[in-house]
C-alpha cells in the first residue's frame, strides 16, 4: 500500500473543516498542516496535533506538504493556488473557481504551464447519485431535455454572515456560494447554456450582495431551465437539505430539489426516481416509478480519492479549471441579466484560446 499523501488544508472555515474531517475518515492521506490566520485555527491545529503556519508561503517554506485544498475566501483563490502550483504543489481548489473571470483565466493559464495537478472542488460530481443520474440521462432514458426545475431554499443563520466577504459582491451571495453547484450539475447533465435571464434580490437581508434569485436559462441542445435560490428562505428544497452528503452541517430531509422533465420520461433528484410512462407520453395516464438503485458514498472522500489518483498517476482531473471557468461563465451572465433586466448571451469565447480540454459533461464519469 501506498504511503498517505501529505496534505495541507488551507483555510480552515466550514468547508475546510469538511475536508479535514474526511482526511481523517481516509488512508489515502495524512493532515499535515493547517494555514489560517485566524486565532482559532490554533485550538484546531493543536487539537489535530499539526503544525498552524499563517500564511500558504510559509507553508510552502516548510516543507510539509505533498498537496493542498485550498478553501479560502473566493478573491484569494487565485494567488494562493498559483504560489502553490508554481511550488510543484497539486491543488484541491474549493468552487467557485475564482472571483473573477480574469483570475479566473490566469489560474487556467498557471496549471497549463506548470503542468502541476489541479482539481476543482464541484464535489456533487463524485456523488454516486449524480453519477448515476449522468448516465441514466446520458443513456436516453428521459429522452431530450424539455425543462428542468431546481429549487434551493436555505436559510442561513446570522452568525454564517460574520464572515465579511460573505457580504461582499464578488464573493458573497447565493449565486456565487451555492448556484454554482446547480449551474455545473446543468451543464454536466444538459451541456452548454446559451441564454439567461434573471431577477435578483437583497431585501430580504439588505447587504450588498443579492440573498434570493430567479433565473431561467436556454439550453444549447434545447430546453429550458428554471432556479430559484435564496438564502433567506426556509424549507428543505435543497440539494444541500435533501442529499445527505454533509449529515455533520446538514440534515437530510426526504423530499426533493431537482427535477428533469423530457420528453420520454422524467427524473427528480436526490432520490433518483425516474417516472415514465407505459406507451407513449399522455398526461391522462399515470405514469410508474421506478427508484433507481445507487450505492451510497461520501462525495468528498471519493473527490478525495480522484485527487490522490491525479497526484500519483496523473490524468485529466474530472472537473477542471477550464470547465469550472464555464460555470463562472454562466454566472457572470446571470448576474448580467439580473442588473439590466435582459436576455443575456453566454459567450464561453475567453475559453476558446486557451489550449487543451475544456468540458467533460458529455463523457466524464
Amino acid at each position: 500500500m501506498p504511503q498517505p499523501i501529505e496534505i495541507a488544508v488551507i483555510g480552515a472555515g466550514a468547508i475546510g473543516r469538511t475536508h479535514i474531517d474526511s482526511i481523517g475518515r481516509m488512508s489515502g492521506f495524512r493532515l499535515s498542516a493547517i494555514v489560517d490566520p485566524m486565532p482559532a485555527s490554533a485550538t484546531l491545529a493543536s487539537a489535530l496535533g499539526v503544525p498552524l503556519f499563517p500564511n500558504v508561503e510559509t507553508m510552502i517554506g516548510s516543507g510539509s506538504a505533498r498537496a493542498a485544498i485550498v478553501a479560502t475566501p473566493n478573491e484569494t483563490h487565485f494567488p494562493v493556488s498559483e504560489a502553490l502550483l508554481r511550488a510543484g504543489i497539486p491543488v484541491l481548489l474549493e468552487k467557485p473557481v475564482s472571483e473573477s473571470l480574469a483570475s479566473a483565466l490566469g489560474l487556467i493559464a498557471v496549471a497549463d504551464e506548470t503542468g502541476i495537478p489541479l482539481l476543482v472542488g464541484h464535489h456533487r460530481r463524485h456523488n454516486p447519485i449524480i453519477r448515476k443520474a449522468h448516465e441514466t440521462i446520458r443513456s436516453g432514458r428521459i429522452g431530450e431535455l424539455v425543462m428542468a426545475t431546481v429549487t434551493c431554499s436555505l436559510a442561513k443563520p446570522a452568525s454564517y454572515f460574520e464572515a465579511a466577504w460573505r457580504r461582499a459582491p464578488g464573493a458573497g451571495g447565493p449565486l456565487l456560494i451555492n448556484l454554482v453547484h446547480e449551474i455545473d450539475l446543468l451543464r454536466h447533465f444538459f451541456g452548454e447554456i446559451a441564454t439567461v435571464q434573471a431577477m435578483a434580490s437583497n431585501k430580504r437581508r439588505g447587504f450588498a450582495v443579492e440573498d434570493t434569485a430567479a433565473v431561467c436559462l436556454e439550453f444549447v441542445g434545447g430546453g429550458l431551465g428554471t432556479l430559484c435560490i435564496s438564502d433567506a428562505a426556509t424549507g428543505p428544497w435543497a440539494w444541500d437539505l435533501s442529499a445527505g452528503e454533509n449529515r455533520l452541517r446538514f440534515p437530510a430531509h426526504p423530499v426533493t430539489a431537482h427535477h428533469y422533465a423530457g420528453s420520454r420520461a422524467g427524473l427528480s433528484l436526490p432520490d433518483l426516481t425516474l417516472w415514465e410512462p407505459e406507451s407513449e407520453p399522455d398526461w391522462t395516464r399515470a405514469l410508474h416509478p421506478t427508484k433507481i438503485a445507487v450505492e451510497t458514498a461520501d462525495p468528498y472522500e471519493a473527490q478525495l480519492a480522484h485527487f490522490a489518483g491525479l497526484i500519483r498517476n496523473g490524468g485529466a482531473p474530472l472537473v477542471s479549471a477550464r470547465d469550472a471557468t464555464a460555470n463562472l461563465i454562466v454566472l457572470d451572465a446571470i448576474g448580467q441579466a439580473a442588473a439590466t433586466g435582459r436576455v443575456v448571451s453566454v459567450d464561453l469565447s475567453p475559453l476558446d484560446a486557451i489550449s487543451g480540454t475544456i468540458f467533460n459533461y458529455g463523457n466524464g464519469p
